[in-house]
């Protein structure tokens, strides 16, 4: 995840750390998130010995159901900027003795890994200021077969609809620092349009694709192949 200056991605870095465990409790125990994960996983389609990237992996609550489809011989990186969040995806590792996932700090729109065979990324679009750019860079630096996105965004069918005034209220009062644009727009179109944005570009980019929306419409699960 990254912001689009030294300011706000230091104070950005300080709330993810901060708020780490509390992230961590929503991220692997809120109502609904296991399903969804695991129909992030199934999008993504990794195969036994592939090498997965999961750019801003948190606390680490997706790299299980990474690591049990590419299986021993595969390889699984974890990417975040938070060294909170970081540090609590490392402890995950070691709890489970892992010896083929790790996890590093960086940047999502400069990553240090050189290639794989598949990109993961979850509810991280609304945090980068050029999400399409990014995920272009994905696609060309890294030359995936695969690449997943699951976000969350205002919803646009029922039976989401009604509950948008609610989830615009969490997203103002969970926003952190660089989410508000220079324009003054609300935390919650910043995102919606984030998130089109970093979704589109997949679309676009990809011969094969899937596109869909759970839990009431909020949640955005796209994901392509090459």
């Amino acid at each position: 995840m990254t912001t689009p200056d030294p300011d706000r991605a230091s104070a950005a870095q300080a709330f993810y750390s901060r708020w780490a465990p509390g992230y961590d409790r929503l991220a692997t125990h809120a109502p609904g998130v296991r399903r969804l994960r695991t129909a992030f996983v199934d999008a993504l389609d990794p195969a036994p010995g592939d090498a997965v990237v999961d750019v801003g992996c948190g606390t680490g609550a997706t790299l299980p159901y990474l690591r049990e489809r590419v299986g021993s011989e595969g390889r699984v990186v974890g990417v975040d900027f938070a060294p909170g969040a970081v540090a609590r995806a490392r402890d995950r590792v070691e709890r489970e003795g892992w010896e083929n996932v790790v996890v590093c700090r960086g940047d999502a729109t400069r990553l240090s890994v050189r290639d794989a065979d598949a990109v993961a990324a979850s509810f991280l679009m609304g945090m980068l200021p050029d999400p399409a750019a990014t995920v272009e860079g994905w696609l060309d630096g890294l030359d995936p077969d695969r690449i997943a996105l699951l976000d969350l965004a205002r919803s646009h069918r029922l039976p989401g609809r009604p509950l948008n005034p609610l989830f615009r209220l969490v997203v103002r009062a969970s926003a952190p620092p660089g989410t508000k644009d220079h324009h003054g727009k609300s935390p919650a179109r910043v995102l919606d349009r984030r998130v089109a944005a970093a979704h589109r570009a997949v679309l676009e980019r990809c011969p094969e694709t899937t596109h869909g929306t759970r839990a009431g419409g909020f949640a955005y699960l796209s994901a392509g192949r090459r």
